[in-house]
């Protein structure tokens, strides 16, 4: 435990973190890729070059100091990255490096500012919080790869199908080489994959929502091609996928890893919206839901830009013709004429705030939502305004987490 004089230093550098976090993080990862680029095979190249990774390592730092006195509070944002850390393969041993070149780079930032009183304080907590993380992970590594078709860390998987969705959406169905079982997960959870790519020095990991329910003999994962626009790159990875990996080619994936997911035993309404390839966890839900409690109100919404990008629309419809208590809609932001004709989408535009509670009716629904952060922040903000209660709002970034 911290003592009353290390919480009240660390609670007093409160104001300086909100103001120099970003500055402190991005030192930070400029000295730990120059001390170890080995680690540059786990962290994700195109959040650091967008900032994504610096904004989220701030938003915790400052989290962390500001409830340094009741640290359960951060708990679940504590196991929300361990698993993405256990996906990702981190290590115990990853932390004492980590810790070393974050309170270099405060030191660094802060100059003069940063007195040996306040470097001692934030070393006590730093360790405080890496054991926590240490042990949460830990358990987690054990219980991947203890339970039935688990492993601890990447496991070789064949390109079984290949099936395009969409014009920007192809799916992948990934069986294991080994010809073993495959561990169980739970709808809305995710799996990492880690590509070679030929001519890069470094491997790349990316973390795709699987696509299906469980208890099937494959993995599904429905990948987004993300072009270059507007000034962002193109996705290495996406690209590489939908233009290089075959039927019969081989991945390394983790195993299943996630807390955004739906609750089973919840006996409210459920509510699922997704945004452009936020689609993916919500297929998951609903087949789930349709193999497993299909008498539950549901209620499905997706946003595309148009019919052409919009991926297991089919399926989707299918499945409201067998099941009575499912309702979906369509939100096509630039239908085609196509879509008109053919009267493929329930409102053109956004989703509002008057179309989205005509649709949906209940706010006492359990609301699960995800897609491009712009997107999410405007239904998170709907369902505020509606006065739908935080515990039933569920949402996940696709990335490092931000703020809505």
């Amino acid at each position: 435990m911290l003592s009353e004089k290390t919480i009240l230093t660390i609670k007093s550098t409160v104001p300086v973190l909100e103001v120099h976090g970003m500055a402190i993080t991005k030192k930070f990862y400029e000295r730990l890729f120059t001390h170890h680029p080995e680690l540059l095979n786990i962290f994700n190249h195109a959040n650091q070059k967008q900032g994504k990774q610096q904004a989220a390592l701030a938003n915790a730092v400052y989290a962390a100091a500001l409830h340094i006195d009741k640290l359960e509070a951060i708990l679940p944002v504590v196991k929300q990255i361990a698993h993405k850390h256990r996906s990702l393969g981190v290590r115990a041993e990853h932390y004492p490096i980590v810790g070393e070149h974050l309170l270099a780079a405060i030191q660094e930032v802060l100059g003069d500012a940063a007195t040996d009183e306040i470097l001692r304080a934030w070393s006590e907590a730093y360790a405080v919080i890496a054991d926590a993380f240490i042990s949460v992970e830990a358990d987690m590594y054990k219980q991947s790869q203890e339970q039935n078709g688990g492993w601890a860390e990447f496991r070789s998987f064949r390109v079984a199908r290949k099936v395009k969705e969409s014009d920007v959406i192809t799916s992948f169905y990934l069986v294991p080489q080994d010809g073993g079982a495959i561990a169980a997960f739970e709808p809305g959870q995710y799996i990492s994959v880690k590509i070679q790519i030929p001519g890069d020095s470094h491997t790349h990991i990316r973390q795709y929502s699987l696509s299906d329910a469980s208890g099937k003999s494959y993995y599904r994962i429905s990948v987004k091609r993300e072009d270059a626009l507007q000034g962002r790159p193109a996705g290495k990875v996406s690209v590489f996928l939908h233009e290089q990996i075959k039927e019969g080619d081989v991945l390394a994936i983790s195993a299943p890893a996630g807390d955004f997911t739906l609750e089973l035993q919840d006996s409210k309404p459920i509510v699922l919206i997704s945004g452009g390839v936020g689609l993916t966890p919500m297929i998951s839900m609903l087949n789930t839901w349709a193999a497993t409690d299909p008498s539950r109100p549901l209620t499905f919404i997706h946003a595309a830009q148009h019919g052409d990008m919009h991926a297991m629309r089919e399926h989707v419809e299918e499945l409201a013709l067998q099941h009575p208590q499912l309702s979906v809609h369509w939100c096509y932001a630039r239908p085609t004429e196509r879509d008109r004709e053919a009267n493929a989408f329930h409102k053109e535009g956004l989703i509002d705030f008057p179309w989205l509670t005509s649709v949906v009716g209940n706010k006492e629904s359990s609301f699960y939502f995800c897609g491009p952060t712009p997107f999410m922040k405007a239904v998170n903000e709907i369902l505020i305004e509606w006065g739908v209660t935080k515990t039933n709002i569920h949402y996940e970034f696709f990335g490092p987490a931000s703020n809505l």
